[in-house]
């Protein structure tokens, strides 16, 4: 077999290069849609030691850490597999803003044009097929016997992509090459230039084995196929139908080429024919003649050859065959619509899910996007696991599945401080000491800080301001802050380390739920000036380091009201303030109001300690971009609650709040 070689494909030792394959565990951080009676049910089942009830995955994470952590669990058990990987622009990442009703670009934040340089970048065509390589070798591993997939590309990388599916799969693995027509015919965009325009994608169709689940499907016939075929119409019912012959070459078991009675006529079959009438069990030939008159199927006009009417509302259409010009790709307006350049129509996503799978098998999707596959999935009864890298497509394809009625429960998860566990300890060494020194000093850097030593809780200093380094294991909690300021007032005059300020930025990869707040009011008080930076997670990409791409963004606040009568408690949200750093300038001056910032809500009305549970939701849809701000809930039962708030902002990042309320 003739082999693609792409750089980096093999070692110094001629040794093929294998994809990452460390199986890190998942961390469940929301359920979503869950009633009360269903998560007392899971909890139950979990204390008992049985296996819970499945729940839907939406993940956010880098494939290349997500996919081997499937594997764990999943290898083998994939049925169908859909992947729609970025093609080769950085548009790939970008969506729309919308802000009352006008639209703004967002483009690719950091982490996702880390995505696009790891895919194309300086590397090219080689670095994309090294990615490419990598993937699928995984996906494969993943689907079941008789799985298949589905890779959705156009005219930049569909060649070579098939070279490389041809070698992982097998070249008699390969199905079908589907042409999907995305649009009507181009011509000012190619007009002059000597080039036909460009109106299909390809889907690549592949299977695991030799045998692969298929259900066969139809696409509608057109207007002049109808016209000319069926061209009767019954009078009284206004049914299309066509004549079809009642007579074969060759006869089957039980059938005859004698005459038979047709409406008192005896008819033969024409020389060398035989009937063929469908004959049931314990039929003659003239029996079946008189049940299909009787049936009102059969046409015959005297001294006529009577004929079989097929009625068109009973065909189910032309067989599918390998392009696709009838699956329209999403309307500029209409409910389908999420504002991502990359959204492939629902119509397309259910015609393949249905072909490929049956009810109740798994789809994987691991580029989601805006979520199409996993709604499509979920509206034909489907399992379905859903990731993506982009924190925006994961708020995205959550919206998307809240918006169809009675949704099964799902959860969201990403691999949170494993991925950073196996980072760390692979840049910075194995001894714990020296790695904690090193990981300080990196991110120190970094920040732009100068190191200090000393001491416990404080590690550098900038413009003044104390600097904590928060670690990669655990969320900067209350405890965290209050040893913080504690450390920070026993510095204060005791000499040239002494701060400067009453600054404190806290930089942390995670936050406990109620910190920017409660923590901020604790620090207040103590006459310390408390700032929150997320590290982001660009720190763990070399390239994003190299080119200067790293930001550490402040966290935004959010400010609830609650009103209690009784057990009714309402919840209203008052202000929502974020740091203008990270938005850019064109929709900071869009902003006339704080809700505005604000495209989705939800409300834990009593959190465990666990994970969020979304027990009540509201979100802009594209018809209604009014917000509703108050939510409410009659409590059944006296006691003390924890109600977490969570916030998603028009880009696509959360913000949490914690209450406590006591109900008599």
């Amino acid at each position: 077999m003739t082999e693609l070689i792409w750089e980096g494909k093999y070692d110094e030792h001629g040794r093929r290069r294998a994809p990452l394959r460390v199986a890190l565990p998942f961390q469940t951080v929301e359920t979503v849609n869950e009633s009360a009676q269903e998560r007392q049910r899971a909890l139950d089942l979990f204390s008992t030691g049985r296996d819970p009830e499945w729940r839907n995955r939406l993940i956010w994470g880098d494939k290349k850490y997500v996919l081997p952590a499937l594997l764990e669990e999943f290898a083998g058990q994939v049925d169908l597999i859909y992947i729609d990987p970025p093609f080769n622009t950085g548009a790939d990442f970008s969506f729309q803003v919308q802000v009352d009703g006008e639209d703004f670009t967002k483009e690719p934040s950091v982490i996702e044009q880390k995505a696009y340089r790891d895919t194309w970048g300086r590397g090219g065509v080689d670095q994309y097929l090294k990615w490419f390589y990598e993937t699928v070798v995984l996906l494969r591993e993943l689907l079941a016997e008789t799985g298949s997939i589905y890779v959705h590309l156009d005219w930049h990388v569909g060649h070579y992509a098939k070279i490389v599916l041809d070698e992982v799969f097998g070249i008699d693995r390969f199905v079908n090459e589907i042409c999907w027509k995305r649009q009507s015919a181009k011509s000012g965009a190619f007009e002059g230039i000597g080039q036909y325009g460009r109106i299909h994608e390809s889907i690549l169709f592949y299977a695991k084995s030799e045998s692969w689940v298929w259900n066969q499907q139809y696409a509608p016939y057109d207007e002049e196929y109808v016209e000319g075929f069926y061209k009767y119409v019954e009078p009284e019912t206004g049914r299309r139908y066509r004549l079809s012959d009642l007579t074969a070459p060759e006869s089957r078991r039980g059938e005859s080429g004698g005459p038979l009675l047709v409406n008192g006529e005896t008819i033969f079959p024409a020389p060398g024919r035989h009937w063929a009438l469908g004959l049931k069990p314990g039929e003659t030939v003239q029996d079946a003649m008189t049940r299909l008159i009787r049936e009102a199927r059969i046409w015959h006009e005297p001294g006529k050859m009577p004929a079989y009417k097929r009625y068109f509302d009973e065909m189910p259409g032309v067989m599918l065959q390998d392009v696709w010009t009838d699956v329209r790709p999403v309307p500029a307006q209409g409910t389908q619509r999420r504002n991502y350049p990359t959204q492939k129509p629902e119509a397309l996503l259910e015609r393949i899910i249905k072909t490929s799978s049956n009810e109740g098998d798994l789809v994987l999707d691991c580029f989601v996007g805006s979520g199409t596959t996993a709604a499509v999935a979920e509206k034909v009864n489907r399992r379905w696991i859903a990731a993506d890298l982009s924190r925006f497509a994961i708020h995205t394809t959550r919206k998307c599945l809240l918006g169809i009625p009675n949704v099964r429960p799902f959860i969201v998860q990403n691999l949170g401080k494993y991925e950073r566990q196996v980072w760390q300890k692979a840049e910075f060494g194995d001894t714990a000491e020296a790695r904690q020194a090193a990981y300080r000093q990196f991110i120190l850097d970094l920040y732009h800080a100068r190191p200090i030593s000393g001491h416990t809780w404080l590690h550098g200093v900038q413009a003044g301001r104390m600097i904590y380094v928060g670690s990669v294991d655990s969320p900067v909690s209350p405890g965290d802050v209050q040893q913080i300021i504690i450390e920070f007032k026993r510095m204060i005059g005791t000499g040239a380390g002494a701060p400067t300020t009453n600054g404190v930025d806290v930089l942390g990869w995670d936050f406990a739920f109620e910190l920017n707040e409660v923590a901020k009011q604790q620090a207040a008080l103590a006459n310390v000036d408390l700032r929150f930076h997320l590290i982001p997670r660009d720190v763990m990409d070399k390239r994003a380091v190299e080119q200067g791409d790293v930001s550490f963004y402040e966290l935004a606040a959010l400010s609830v009201d609650v009103l209690q009568k009784g057990r009714d408690v309402t919840l209203t949200l008052t202000d929502f303030i974020i740091p203008p750093d990270y938005v850019p300038k064109e929709i900071q001056q869009a902003i006339n109001s704080w809700a505005q910032w604000i495209d989705y809500w939800a409300v834990d009305w009593d959190n465990k300690g666990d994970t969020f549970h979304n027990q009540w939701q509201t979100y802009r849809t594209r018809k209604n971009r009014e917000l509703q701000k108050s939510a409410s809930i009659t409590y059944e039962k006296p006691g003390d609650y924890v109600v977490v708030v969570k916030v998603i902002d028009i880009l696509g990042n959360d913000t949490t709040k914690t209450l406590k309320v006591q109900v008599p």
